[in-house]
């Protein structure tokens, strides 16, 4: 635990002048602004270095402005299932550039929002451009040399180009120069049959453009349960989104006006071709270029750095937090890290990342939300299990609104009533799983969310009866 100063303290200006702070920051994504308000909130010097875009992933590629997106196709979707609703209307267009600015505003508004925080911030200098270590406790940042008691690696991640066959010769999207597209595209392929390519996928669909996945496995998103994955691909397919698995070929040659992809050797049609291609083949931690080396700090095979349970890498005074520690993908678990880091730094207070239950969204419409253990990983450690599942055609919330596709499925350990997992695909599901996840955080068993009282009418309120319909499997 640091040691803070006292109310009324003042710091000495030899410190910032010397360029040595009892923090150094790299990055402003998840985790590294929020660690800056509470260190300089106890009185200690703050350096926090950007070297682009303030917010990181989730404010500028990643959550934000596709959640952005992804309301909008929501809006037009619903707009042409009007006559369903009792509404007249008319033929819905797509205005892609308005769809694109709306995008923009709502990108530009978060990342302005955590610059201006950072650089109001008292005790906290800013430094923009690419970090570099230059010893353990060195960092340089263009012709800047500063040093740091602790220093905190936040710098994410970014899209993994696959090396794939004539990949370097032809154009291509990432999750991020997408954002960027000025035209709708005629006909979208997407590389990777998992979250990202996914709802990417449903919303160009839904803006207009043609869309085919092209997944080099045999299902979509693998990691889920297999009804999971036919579920999902139904209700693309059902979008007239256009799905071919099992694509053991996956190669890139240019046409005329068009990109082709070769998706199997031995069955099927040999290529698709289209206007644009968006590679959604995974992510790689942004730690290539940061002299980590020179820190001493390792990095395992895929270029992550190893941390331990509180976030501390091999070098004792420095640490790793969000995407580029390999120990979670996303904004709440990069946010979740910083508070790890806060509690054992400051509060006294033992958190770990071995605590954290998994749980994630896959935002196509409607929602996957999950909480825990998928049923295939509870049995591969042995569990025996006790599931429930109920379709969302007998939740009365999604039969009022429409939207009736999917499913809830929870399962529990049938020795210790423990909740291992929860799936919940359909209207709600990422909002509706939480209340799940609470339950087994308080390590509580299933009876006690068996035996609570919902509102009516939510999809919410069917969990009690789905882990009152529970069966061994």
């Amino acid at each position: 635990m640091w040691t803070t100063l006292p109310p009324g303290a003042s710091i000495s200006p030899e410190v910032v002048m010397n360029k040595h702070f009892d923090a150094v920051i790299i990055g402003a994504g998840q985790a590294g602004p929020s660690l800056a308000g509470r260190l300089s909130g106890v009185g200690k010097t703050v350096a926090l270095i950007e070297r682009k875009l303030f917010g990181g992933t989730c404010v500028n590629t990643g959550c934000m402005p596709t959640k952005a997106m992804v309301a909008s196709a929501y809006a037009i979707h619903t707009a042409r299932r009007g006559a369903e609703y009792g509404m007249t209307t008319g033929p819905v267009s797509v205005d892609f550039g308005r769809v694109m600015a709306r995008k923009e505003k709502v990108r530009l508004d978060a990342r302005s929002g955590v610059e201006k925080w950072l650089k109001g911030m008292k005790n906290c200098t800013v430094f923009e451009g690419h970090a570099r270590f230059e010893g353990p406790r060195e960092v340089r940042i263009g012709d800047e040399l500063i040093s740091g008691e602790r220093i905190f690696v936040n710098v994410g991640g970014r899209a993994a180009v696959a090396d794939l066959p004539g990949v370097n010769d032809v154009p291509y999207l990432t999750n991020s120069s997408i954002m960027d597209l000025a035209e709708l595209p005629e006909h979208l392929v997407v590389v990777g049959g998992s979250y990202i390519g996914l709802e990417f996928a449903q919303m160009f669909r839904r803006f207009g453009s043609d869309v085919t996945v092209i997944e080099k496995g045999a299902r979509l998103i693998g990691r889920e349960d297999p009804e999971v994955s036919d579920a999902i691909r139904e209700i693309l397919e059902n979008e007239g989104v256009r799905i071919r698995t099992n694509a053991e070929c996956i190669r890139f040659s240019n046409h005329a006006d068009s990109v082709a992809v070769g998706v199997d050797c031995t069955s099927g049609e040999p290529e698709v071709s289209g206007s644009h291609v968006l590679l959604a083949t995974g992510r790689h931690p942004n730690t290539d270029d940061l002299g980590l080396d020179k820190a001493g700090v390792k990095t395992d095979e895929r270029g992550y750095i190893e941390v331990d349970d509180s976030l501390r890498t091999n070098v004792p005074h420095i640490f790793a937090m969000g995407d580029c520690n390999g120990r979670g993908a996303f904004t709440h678990t990069s946010y979740n890290d910083f508070e790890i880091v806060a509690a054992n730094l400051i509060d006294n207070d033992p958190r770990r990342v071995s605590d954290r239950i998994q749980t994630y969204a896959l935002y196509i419409d409607p929602p996957l939300g999950r909480a825990g253990m998928t049923e295939t990983e509870a049995r591969k450690k042995g569990h025996k299990l006790l599931v429930g599942t109920r379709p969302m055609t007998r939740v009365g919330r999604a039969v009022e609104k429409g939207e009736t596709q999917g499913f809830m499925k929870v399962i529990v350990d049938a020795e210790t009533d423990e909740i291992l997992g929860a799936s919940i695909l359909g209207t709600g599901g990422d909002e509706a799983v939480q209340s799940i996840l609470d339950v087994m955080y308080a390590k509580k068993p299933y009876t006690m969310i068996a035996r609570a009282v919902h509102i009516h009418p939510t999809v919410s309120e069917l969990i009690p009866t789905v882990f009152g319909d529970l069966s061994s499997a």
